[in-house]
């Protein structure tokens, strides 16, 4: 009995490592491919166009969340998922997007002159047909994920990316405006679902049942609320700021937390695809999650603090090269937002493990907490400032980490202490790395080479810094690829 569970915990180790480096090569090729397209459309287009999609994507993306309403989720989480149950929610994803487009083609008008922007109108419309390809990917990324077929998952971001991406280049390059943008984001996702019918070899059938419609939704409706108070909060931001000030600050705010979220949204997704899966196999051993959840958050800590810190430190110099002088007013964004986004993935992680375990119910109590929360914050700091509104993002980011680690306290003997000290070791390095490598900015030095100079300083200072204190996560990821390696070899 021994023999197998150590062989079942072989596998699942293995799987896991698998399936999280392509998950993790997928996400950071991607958003390689898509961080250099988008510093090409930003010297090649105004902050006021990128205000102007910014504001049309959040109509979309809050559609988006309605589209998917939690149901791709519920097909992961079942165990016994099959042909009909994908079939089902196939069905029942795209007679949404239908009612969802119809409402946005005829608010568009609305829309536009409630923003006093006519050329919103058309950018709706156009914009709003990607929903329908959103609802085929839902069920698509749900297969995959259900069988680990990460591999597959990459091939489509990353052929959706390079199309789109050079589409909207050379449409900026013409002179295209917003259109070159509005391309781009149909294009992205627009290819992703073709490519992925090709790749993937899953097509639905003619089959709808409402019996496994409803045992599905019974789960499914509990995590769409609760991505639609985290969907509709983001925008809502978004909106008042594009509203209230002016669509370049709101330009400005999104520029500033793309970098951050570059590092941030890659590691949290390869959490979300991977660790979920996992965890709902293995609902039934508490002990299993538990050793998984604290693994995920140790080693996303070890990944995300030094990137973050030394992103922070040279925001400056990043800003002026990358993206010219004309965006010099989102460097303390960029700053701002690297602090409230640092426990990110512990956050995810927490989540993740609440979900996969069927407690979707607390997961929604939680959201509701956290967003009223929130609210409140947004209230305080709507009045003061885009900064502050920015400020209150680290406030409540903070205050929805202890929230989210709560349950687990009890769920999984796993709380915030314990949690905290698992990642302190990792936060001293990064931070005492980041006081090593702080003074090349004050070198008077072309700010490409500085960036090049800080890069090279903190990574080798970075890994000397763990090595000498055999930081225990340090010493897990060396084993783990060297046994990697040593697999690869004997085949």
């Amino acid at each position: 009995m021994q023999e197998v569970s150590r062989n079942l915990e072989t596998i699942t180790k293995h799987s896991v490592v698998h399936s999280l480096l392509w998950k993790f090569f997928e996400r950071c090729s991607v958003q390689i491919i898509t961080f250099i397209v988008t510093i090409v459309l930003a010297r090649l287009l105004n902050p006021q166009e990128y205000g102007t999609i910014a504001l049309v994507l959040v109509f979309v993306n809050v559609a988006g969340v309605i589209v998917e309403g939690g149901l791709n989720t519920a097909l992961i989480q079942k165990k016994d998922s099959d042909q009909i149950d994908f079939s089902t929610i196939f069905y029942a994803t795209l007679g949404v997007a239908l009612i969802l487009y119809a409402i946005l083609y005829f608010t568009a008008a609305d829309i536009a002159a409630f923003y006093k922007n006519s050329s919103l109108e058309a950018v709706v419309k156009v914009l709003g047909i990607s929903l329908f390809f959103f609802a085929v990917n839902s069920i698509q990324k749900a297969y995959l994920s259900k069988r680990m077929l990460f591999k597959k998952l990459f091939y489509s971001s990353f052929g959706a990316v390079v199309v789109s991406g050079t589409i909207g280049i050379y449409l900026a390059w013409k002179g295209c405006g917003v259109w070159a943008l509005v391309a781009q984001s149909f294009l992205t996702q627009a290819c992703t679902t073709l490519i992925m019918f090709i790749t993937v070899k899953w097509y639905p059938s003619l089959q709808f049942s409402w019996q496994r419609f409803k045992l599905l939704f019974n789960y499914g409706w509990k995590i769409f609320a609760s991505n639609m108070l985290v969907s509709a909060s983001i925008n809502v931001r978004s909106l008042i700021i594009g509203k209230v000030y002016t669509s370049s600050a709101l330009a400005l705010f999104d520029r500033g937390k793309q970098f951050p979220a570059l590092i941030i949204d890659n590691i949290n997704s390869s959490i979300q695809a991977v660790l979920f899966p996992v965890l709902s196999g293995l609902q039934d051993n508490r002990d299993s999650v538990k050793t998984l959840v604290r693994r995920s958050i140790k080693t996303s800590a070890f990944v995300i603090f030094p990137l973050v810190v030394g992103l922070s430190i040279f925001a400056e110099p990043l800003i002026l090269s990358l993206l010219t002088s004309k965006w010099i007013g989102a460097i303390p964004y960029v700053r701002i937002f690297c602090i409230a986004y640092l426990l990110m993935p512990m956050q995810i992680a927490n989540l993740e493990a609440i979900k996969s375990l069927g407690y979707s119910g607390t997961t929604l109590k939680l959201e509701l907490y956290k967003k009223i929360i929130e609210f409140i914050v947004l209230l305080i700091t709507i009045p003061i400032s885009v900064y502050f509104i920015a400020w209150g993002i680290v406030f409540y980011n903070f205050i929805a980490l202890i929230i989210n680690v709560r349950p687990n306290t009890k769920i999984l003997n796993y709380g915030l202490a314990e949690q905290l000290k698992d990642i302190f070791p990792t936060l001293a390095i990064s931070l005492l790395m980041g006081i090593i490598v702080f003074p090349i900015t004050l070198m008077p030095i072309n700010p490409t080479f500085m960036i090049i100079a800080g890069g090279v300083a903190g990574i080798a200072v970075y890994g000397i810094l763990a090595a000498l204190s055999h930081n225990e996560t340090y010493i897990y990821i060396k084993a783990t690829l060297l046994e990697r390696i040593k697999h690869k070899s004997s085949i």
